[in-house]
């Protein structure tokens, strides 16, 4: 048998409800793979395994008295450390929080420990979840699995890092300006940023409560469908949620993509293309036109002042949330992020409140504009291939925001639009990284997103691929 740890999340679940391997083996085989790679990828902030072995035994006792807790039964993950679970550290990558401890767990991981996912420990993250490089001043950053020196991408770097190494099956993130989606991009799996209101944060600590979304990061499409059905759905805790149906995910999935439209924009997103990337989603394109979908060149709304109003939204909300440590503990930050905070306090009030104002007159415009035409917009994930962790030590004040907006020009306005956006594996370029393209679609559009994902990554094949570990 190929070692565990090469199975997917739905091959590795299915496999335990059938009483093929115990989520005993499965279990101890991904704490093995993390004794041996951490001191070189360090996804990990806490690898909690002996908890994680004592809930696998759970699991597997259960399925022997024929308990079949739910599609996670048995299957280890671990998440972005900014996911509270009550009683456990949850230090969201930060000096500040080094020893908080929560009383409350957050509705995802409540969801997820319902359906019977074994919880392997928390994962490395930009501190505060600011930031899309993964760098981390206190913790070290996480590396990428394909290439050491390589970012792993934030700020979900963890999450990234410890699916594309396979060290755990799945894991959560959270998306603010692309914190799913670029890291997907980094490490070559799959990432879902889902509808603004579709999954709970209730338990997660906020960078912007305009914008925040938890998604799923995972190996393949199927993968991040699963964990969707399970965490998705209205809460009572966050009022935010929409009680809007969640269906199967992976009921439709296999339907295909014969008579899509898929829209391929010809400005905002190939401004600054590398043209390695562009290589790789030119043949996705026309993968999914093979498929039997019909690509259909169109014209974006501009994305730019949309961009920049997703900044201002995340420097002001950023900043009030942060306000008592800012005021307090200043010096426990890092200077990066200390100086994006800062930002925050120059906006004026009215600058702050036309951009949350125009949100519902744009994202008309835009459906209108591009889903009046389209079934889905495909674009690069990212505009250039994945930088070395030298290239993000930046020492000036304007290398830094330079460097983040030309990284999540893509995903940026997605957040603000609040549309849900699922990043797929598109190959490798020349330096032997993955890339990613990023599918879009209208609100609540996550099983069409699923299904179109899918279709093409089992064409191509790329998630198949393993990093050289």
């Amino acid at each position: 048998m190929a070692d565990l740890t090469d199975l997917t999340l739905t091959e590795v679940a299915d496999r335990i409800a059938r009483r093929e391997v115990t989520s005993r083996a499965v279990t101890e085989a991904c704490v093995a793979r993390i004794d041996r790679l951490q001191p070189e990828i360090n996804a990990f902030l806490l690898v909690d395994g002996d908890r994680a072995l004592a809930a696998a035994d759970a699991a597997d006792r259960a399925l022997a008295a024929g308990r079949w807790l739910g599609s996670l039964h048995g299957v280890p993950l671990a998440h972005k450390d900014l996911f509270y679970r009550a009683g456990r550290v949850t230090t969201c990558g930060s000096r500040i929080r080094r020893y908080f401890v929560p009383e409350v767990t957050a509705t995802v991981l409540a969801r997820l420990d319902a359906a019977g996912a074994v919880d392997l420990g928390t994962l490395n993250m930009s501190e505060f979840a600011m930031g899309p490089a993964g760098d981390n001043v206190h913790y070290g950053p996480a590396r990428n699995p394909w290439a050491r020196d390589r970012i792993a991408g934030g700020s979900s770097s963890g999450s990234g890092a410890a699916v594309g190494a396979r060290l755990v099956y799945g894991a959560l993130g959270s998306d603010t300006a692309g914190s799913i989606r670029v890291p997907a991009f980094c490490n070559g799996i799959a990432g879902l940023k889902p509808t603004q209101t579709r999954i709970s944060r209730a338990g997660v600590m906020p960078l912007s409560h305009s914008l925040d979304n938890a998604g799923p990061m995972a190996r393949t499409v199927r993968d991040c469908a699963r964990l969707t059905t399970v965490i998705a759905g209205r809460d009572a805790a966050d009022p935010t949620t929409a009680d809007v149906p969640v269906g199967d995910y992976e009921q439709e999935i296999d339907r295909g993509v014969q008579g899509l439209r898929i829209g391929l924009p010809g400005n905002y997103f190939g401004d600054g293309l590398d043209a390695d990337v562009e290589r790789l989603v030119t043949a996705a394109g026309l993968a999914f036109r093979d498929l039997g979908a019909t690509l259909v060149p169109l014209a974006v709304p501009d994305l730019a002042p949309v961009s920049d109003a997703t900044a201002l939204i995340i420097n002001v909300e950023g900043a009030a949330i942060h306000g008592e440590w800012m005021r307090t503990r200043p010096q426990d930050y890092s200077p990066e992020i200390r100086s994006r905070l800062e930002l925050g306090y120059h906006h004026a009030a009215v600058e702050y409140a036309d951009a949350l104002r125009l949100r519902g007159r744009v994202l008309e415009e835009f459906t209108r504009a591009v889903f009046g035409k389209v079934d889905l917009l495909l674009t690069p994930g990212m505009l250039r291939p994945t930088p070395r962790l030298a290239e993000v030590a930046f020492t000036d004040a304007g290398g830094l925001p330079a460097f983040m907006a030309a990284m999540t020009r893509c995903t940026r306005p997605i957040n603000y639009l609040g549309l849900p956006a699922l990043s797929v594996p598109c190959g490798f370029m020349g330096d032997g990284l993955p890339a990613g393209i990023q599918l879009v679609g209208r609100p609540f559009a996550e099983a069409l997103l699923f299904r179109a994902g899918h279709t093409y990554e089992q064409a191509a094949g790329w998630h198949l691929k393993a990093p050289p570990l």
